[in-house]
């Protein structure tokens, strides 16, 4: 059976680009504001 060309951890995602990690940062807690006012399910992965 064939592989993804991309495959990466669920650490590494969590950690660049999970809850905590945007909270961390100003900017990142933009985005997390930016998607709370659009209205999205998930704020984060």
């Amino acid at each position: 059976m064939t592989q993804r060309t991309l495959g990466g951890t669920n650490r590494k995602q969590k950690r660049t680009s999970g809850f905590r990690a945007r909270m961390r940062s100003h900017t990142g807690t933009n985005v997390i504001n930016a998607r709370r006012k659009k209205g999205r399910h998930r704020l984060a992965v």
